[in-house]
This record gives C-alpha cells, sequence and structure tokens, in this order.
C-alpha cells in the first residue's frame, strides 16, 4: 500500500507563488503514482490537519521565509513524523547568508567578499568603505531571502538609492560582484547529482530569469567543464552541504571566474516547478521526476 503523503505549501513568504507551483507539482505527481495526497497550508490549523490526516511523511513545499528557515521544521519537529529537506539547525544557517557565509570561509571554501550591514548605523561613510573593501559593484541582499528576491547589482553611482529599497529588512549583506559563468550544483542524499549552467538575458539569474519564462535564461547541460573542473564544483557542492548538516536535496550556486568557483550560497528547498534546475539535471542523469520526488521522500525524518 503506498504511503501518505502532506504536503506543505504557500505560506506568507515573497515566494508562495513558487510555493504553490511547486506542492502542485509534486501532488500531481505522486497522485498519478497511487499515493495518497493531502495538500495544506502552514496554518494554526497545521498541526490538527496532521493529526487527522495521519500522514507517514510531510513534504515541505514551502520557499522563503518561515518555510526553509527552522521555523517550520522546528513545528514539524513537534509532530515526530518525518519531513523531507534539512532540519532545524541546517535550515536556519543555510538561510542566513552571513552564517553560511562565515562557515564557507572558515573552511576554505571560496566565497565573495562581504560584508554586513544595519540600517541603524550612519550610511556617511558607506560607500568609502564598501568601496576599499569590496570595490564596486558590488550586490546588495537580504540575509534571509531566497529565489534572489530584492536582490540588486550596484554601482557606486547608485548604491545609496538602491540601498534604500532594502530598508524593511534592517539588516542586509553586501556582497564583491562576481562577473563569470553562472553554475549551479545539486546534491541529493549525500549524493552528486549533477550540474547546470545558466546564461539569463537578465544582468543575472535574478527571480524574474527564475521563474520569467519570457526572460528565456539558457539551460545548458552537461556544463562545459573539464572533468578535472566538474569533479571539483560537485566535491565543492557536496562539502558545503555536509558542512551545513543538510539532507535532501540542496542546490548551490555557483560563480566560475577566472578558473575558480565561487560559491554564492546553498538552498535547502529547491523548488520543484515545471522550470525548476534540481528536476531538469535528475532527468538529463535518467531519473524521472518521480523517482526524484521519492529519493526525497526516503531522506525525510527528524532530530536532524
Amino acid at each position: 500500500m503506498k504511503k501518505k503523503i502532506l504536503i506543505i505549501s504557500g505560506g506568507i513568504s515573497k515566494e508562495r507563488i513558487i510555493s504553490l507551483d511547486t506542492g502542485k507539482q509534486v501532488a500531481k505527481e505522486l497522485k498519478k503514482n497511487g499515493y495518497k495526497i493531502k495538500i495544506c497550508e502552514p496554518d494554526f490549523n497545521l498541526t490538527k490537519v496532521i493529526k487527522l490526516f495521519k500522514p507517514n511523511i510531510i513534504f515541505n513545499a514551502l520557499h522563503g521565509q518561515f518555510g526553509e528557515d527552522g521555523y517550520i521544521q522546528t513545528i514539524l519537529e513537534s509532530t515526530k513524523v518525518p519531513y523531507t529537506h534539512s532540519g532545524v539547525l541546517s535550515s536556519a544557517i543555510a538561510m542566513d547568508k552571513l552564517i553560511s557565509k562565515k562557515i564557507f570561509t572558515k573552511n576554505k571554501i571560496l566565497t565573495p567578499k562581504f560584508i554586513a550591514y544595519n540600517f541603524e548605523e550612519s550610511k556617511k561613510f558607506l560607500v568609502n568603505i564598501v568601496n576599499k573593501k569590496l570595490n564596486f559593484p558590488v550586490v546588495i541582499k537580504p540575509i534571509n531571502e531566497g529565489s534572489s528576491v530584492n536582490v540588486y547589482i550596484c554601482h557606486k553611482h547608485n548604491f545609496l538609492k538602491r540601498l534604500e529599497l532594502l530598508r524593511s529588512y534592517k539588516k542586509i549583506i553586501i556582497e564583491q560582484f562576481i562577473d563569470g559563468r553562472e553554475i549551479q550544483a545539486a546534491i541529493i542524499n549525500n549524493k552528486k547529482l549533477g550540474a547546470i549552467e545558466l546564461k539569463p538575458k537578465r544582468k543575472f539569474y535574478d527571480y524574474q530569469a527564475k521563474y520569467n519564462p519570457k526572460a528565456r535564461t539558457k539551460h545548458l547541460i552537461p556544463v562545459d567543464l573539464s572533468k578535472k573542473r566538474y569533479n571539483l564544483l560537485m566535491n565543492l557542492a557536496l562539502r558545503a552541504h555536509k558542512l551545513i548538516g543538510c539532507r535532501g536535496v540542496t542546490r548551490s550556486d555557483f560563480k566560475f571566474y577566472k578558473d575558480k568557483f565561487y560559491l554564492l550560497e546553498i538552498n535547502t528547498q529547491p523548488g520543484m516547478t515545471k522550470l525548476s534546475l534540481v528536476p531538469e539535471i535528475a532527468a538529463y542523469h535518467g531519473i524521472k521526476f518521480i523517482n526524484l520526488i521519492e529519493l526525497i521522500l526516503n531522506d525525510a525524518s527528524t532530530n536532524k
């Protein structure tokens, strides 16, 4: 008898629409293959729904704040039902770009130079500090958002103006802009899945480039790298996955510039939509969508 799977999707983050799409795609595939499925929102009725439905596994299809930052994971831990993707601590660390980048740096994984900025601090000398420590252009972004939400490339002349667009976050990260190729590598159940290169027509692989079909980002697979460089890329992705203590599937975002890989961030809950990268990587390596989902379900657990 096939298992009962509760899919949690939607939520209140800026990635709600993507989460709903992920939940819909996963549910459709599981239903088609005989699983008993229920989809629900992560609202005040969640624990009640879990008690009534009695799922074997909870598939966490949430993205962004409250969904992949350790918050919902803490609630799911209390239910004692195995859930997919990373646990409380690893989710919180991966979502916090400041903490995760410090871990990468400490463990000698190359990542762009960065500084944190709190909006309560004076901006009087900020331009000079950023120019001295990082050099323009720079990337500014929230510490705890996903899907490149509110990420901006800034030059010296528009830096302060764009900085104001992120004021609601109070604290942000200012990062050295690394030019070069955008390559993303996926890990599943502590094994190397594969990589894909992106060639966006926009300035970089931002929210529109990820989810708007009209943006026409070109996906290149296999990635044009030597075997040695490809192995280095996948080893770095696996190392980052293990360092943060992730489980299930992760996707690490890299820039390849002047023969060096720079790890930008690690995503503990990559999308499972028609435009998502992990299903595309899996398909290239002969793994059907249903098998990819089942691999994620097989690694579901608690207390990690």
